[in-house]
Parts: C-alpha cells; sequence; structure tokens
C-alpha cells in the first residue's frame, strides 16, 4: 500500500532587527545577549514559541547587517505544523485559506511550552505578522514558499524606525505510513496499515509475562551488544526480591504475517514507587528495551524511559535514546503527556542532518518477502541520524475506555518491515508505560495483572 499524503508548514530563519536610530532600550545589556521570542499560531493547532536573536544594523556581521541578508547561522525550522489529507480536502473543499500568526515579544522569557503556560508580564509586543497560505497550495505535491526575508512589524511597519523581522514560511510534502492497533496492545491485537477508509492487516501483537527464570533461560537466543548488556540486566536481578508493589516483566512482540517475530519491547527496569509515595519518580523510572531481529537474534535498538512527574501533574514523563553498537547512545525525544487526557508522543528532529536514503514509497509491508533485505544490516543504526519528522502516537488519557494507538511513521525511515515494526513496538510501550506509571493506589486493569 501507498503511504497517505501529509504536508507540513515549516517556519524558520527567525531574527528580530532594528535600525540604529531606533534602537530599543535594554537597561546596558547589549541586544544580541537579549533575544526575543515568537509565538506562533496556526488555526486549531497548539501554539509555538521560540527564541530568536536581536539584530542592530550597525552592530552585526555582515551576514546580517543588510535587510536583504539572512540570517544563515538560523537556518533550521523552529516550527512545525502536520497537515493530514482530510485536513488538506477540508481546506480545499471550503475554498478557505490558513494563516501562520506570528507575534514577537521582547523581555522576559519565552514559556517552556506550548499551551497552557502564560505569558509574563514583563514581556512587551513588538509587533505581529500574518502569513496566508492558500488552500490551492496545498493541494500540490511540491514544495511551495509563503514568505522568505525581512518584512516590517509593529505600529511604524511603513517607516524607517520599524523592528523587521525575518523569516521563512514553506510547506512541503511528508507522506508518511499510517498503522492502527485493532485493541489495546495489552489485548494482543492485531495491527493495521490505514490509507484512508482502507485497513489492511500487517502486524499481529502478543503480550505476555517475563519473570527472572523465563528470562535467564532466553538470554541465549537474545544477543545484546557489549555495550549495552551490562548496564542494564544487573538493574532487573537487584529488583528480583522486591515486594509485589511493582510492575514488571511486560512484554510485547510484534510479528508479521507469516508468524515471524520483527520487533518486541521488553520492560527491563521495573516501575516502582519512589519511597513514601504512589509514583514513578524521575529519579528512578522505569524502562523498556525495544528490539529487532537480527540473524535469528535480537538486538536492543533504543530504550524508552517512563515516569511520573512530581508535584500537582498528572503528566507522565518519557525519554528515548537509541542504542547504537558503537558509539554513545543518541537522545532522540523527551516529552510530558496528561495521563488524564492524553496525547501524542513524537519524534522530531527537523534540521538534523543525515544521510540520503531513497525509500521505496510503496514498500509492501504485508510482504514476508520483503522484510528479509534489511533484517541483518543493524549496523548501519549505529550510524544514522534520523532527519524532519520520524514518528508520532497518539496515546488517550487513562479515563478513556478504549485505547487504540495510531502510528504515523515517515516514508523515509522505512526501508523493510522491520525499520516499521520496531516503531509500532515503541509506540506499544509508549503506550503500556501509562498504566505502568499510574499511581499504586490504583488498581490496574486485569489484562495487566499477572
Amino acid at each position: 500500500m501507498d503511504p497517505c499524503l501529509f504536508l507540513r508548514v515549516l517556519v524558520g530563519n527567525l531574527a528580530v532587527k532594528f535600525p540604529v536610530a531606533a534602537k530599543p532600550s535594554f537597561s546596558g545589556v547589549h541586544p544580541s545577549s537579549s533575544p526575543c521570542f515568537c509565538k506562533i499560531k496556526l488555526k486549531d493547532f497548539p501554539t509555538q514559541f521560540v527564541t530568536v536573536p536581536l539584530l542592530v544594523d550597525g552592530e552585526t556581521s555582515d551576514a546580517t547587517s543588510s535587510s536583504s541578508s539572512s540570517p544563515q547561522s538560523h537556518s533550521s525550522p523552529a516550527a512545525s505544523f502536520s497537515l493530514n489529507k482530510s485536513q488538506i480536502e477540508k481546506l480545499i473543499s471550503k475554498r478557505k485559506d490558513l494563516s501562520v500568526k506570528i507575534e514577537v515579544f521582547t523581555g522576559g522569557r519565552a514559556p517552556a511550552s506550548c499551551g497552557g503556560n502564560i505569558l509574563r508580564s514583563s514581556a512587551k509586543l513588538l509587533g505581529r505578522i500574518v502569513v496566508p497560505i492558500t488552500g490551492s497550495s496545498l493541494a500540490e505535491t511540491k514544495p511551495c514558499l509563503f514568505q522568505n526575508g525581512w518584512t516590517g512589524i509593529g505600529e511604524g511597519k511603513r517607516g524607517n524606525s520599524s523592528a523587521q523581522l525575518h523569516l521563512t514560511v514553506r510547506a512541503e510534502p511528508d507522506p508518511r505510513f499510517v498503522f492502527r492497533f485493532g485493541g489495546e496492545p495489552e489485548c494482543s491485537p492485531q495491527v493495521f496499515q490505514v490509507q484512508g477508509s482502507v485497513c489492511q492487516p500487517v502486524f499481529t501483537c502478543k503480550f505476555g509475562f517475563r519473570n527472572e527464570r523465563d528470562w535467564d533461560r532466553s538470554r541465549s537466543s537474545i544477543s545484546e551488544p557489549s555495550s549495552t548488556s551490562k548496564s542494564w540486566l544487573p538493574k532487573i536481578r537487584s529488583e528480583k526480591d522486591q515486594s509485589a508493589n511493582e510492575r514488571k516483566g511486560w512484554s510485547i512482540t510484534i510479528h508479521d504475517l507469516s508468524g515471524s517475530p520483527v520487533a518486541a519491547a521488553s520492560m527491563v527496569t521495573p516501575f516502582v514507587p519512589s519511597p513514601g509515595s504512589h509514583r514513578v519518580s524521575r529519579s528512578n523510572p522505569g524502562a523498556w528495551l525495544i528490539l529487532r531481529p537480527v540473524d535469528g537474534s535480537w538486538r536492543p535498538w533504543g530504550r524508552l524511559e517512563a515516569w511520573r512527574e512530581s508535584g500537582g501533574s498528572d503528566s507522565i514523563g518519557y525519554r528515548f535514546e537509541l542504542l547504537p553498537t558503537i558509539s554513545a547512545a543518541a537522545p532522540l525525544a523527551t516529552s510530558t503527556i496528561s495521563s488524564s487526557a492524553g496525547g501524542k508522543f513524537t519524534i522530531d528532529i527537523t534540521g538534523s542532518a543525515s544521510p540520503t536514503i531513497s525509500p521505496n514509497g510503496s514498500f509492501d509491508l504485508s510482504s514476508s518477502a520483503g522484510s528479509r533485505p534489511g533484517s541483518g544490516d543493524f549496523g548501519y543504526l549505529s550510524s544514522y541520524q534520523y532527519k524532519g519528522f520520524v514518528m508520532s502516537t497518539t496515546v488517550e488519557g487513562m479515563k478513556k475506555q478504549s485505547r487504540r494507538p495510531e502510528v504515523e511513521v515517515a516514508v523515509q525511515h522505512v526501508t523493510c518491515t522491520e525499520d516499521a515494526a520496531v516503531f509500532v513496538a515503541l509506540a506499544a510501550a509508549v503506550d503500556l508505560s501509562m498504566d505502568a506509571c499510574r499511581l499504586f493506589s490504583q488498581k490496574l486493569r486485569k489484562e495487566l495483572r499477572q
């Protein structure tokens, strides 16, 4: 099956500049060390905040002193918004245009995250700009540029004393494979590839429990690199005599339609409450290994840690990193998700360098014959650097009756069945961590109790 159509609206190359005559007062602090920040909004998407440099004509390098120059040192996209096919078609059918709205502030600091943060009273609004994005442009399957260069902001927009904002706004196609679990991961569901109204089964899941004896018996069939094999196993053994007040040994194996295992997630560090509380703390998180098969044995691909945030927060914290065979682990994502309302776990390395690959856009995930070419080539992951949008998975809150994760994986990161399967296994581990981080004063669902 072909991938689904997605478009990304990217905002980047941000900088603010004042002509010398309009240089604002910063209480003796040089403006280059007092950055501004932007509030970037696209309708129906969470607001994003980003810090941007403040430049002053006559006091900057040649690369940024003229109004025609762009701040090349800040070329990575600062904000991104993803639109799926239905959102694009809705805009086209209603003949509506989107608008990227950017407000520029100075003073104070940008909120640490999007959404529920309130701007500090010391923040001063310098000005705003609206960049229209035409619906007809979104219908094209090629990159579109909507804004690039300096533009005036504020009341003196047409005068020589106005502040100026440099920005680039563009849209580019970002096709993705979409997978949907047929049920909760702990119920061992099928996993379907989705394209519009068509759902095709591509994987099956098997949830189970692994105790210490099972792990010792299966170690011979799981060959992990020497750099990681001793880092997490002692942790399991040190917990073996702990009380029953823990959640441990969960595992989920992803099989292709021929029944061959193509990925797995195994809980390697138990989820236990911190002393005197009912919470899994950040200082002692539970952890999963995400594994893929290599030459008849399992190899760790990544490590996911999860915990419950302290204080009055109901958020679950996550940290995911790759486990390469040679160099140090590479962190790819750190985020929090509301345990009651849910949210999205996303890996997005927009602006990072990576080697160029040529994926097969219509790769047949349902064919077991197509899954073998990359199965023995694990070494490339040790040096592979992901770029752009990588994956996301929906996570519903604990109060929801049915949690069926939906996983999006960028086409350029899928060259074989195992590539897609490890992201499905990671999504299952993220979903199961919501239950593993449930307060220990609360009872787990029967499927999760051994």
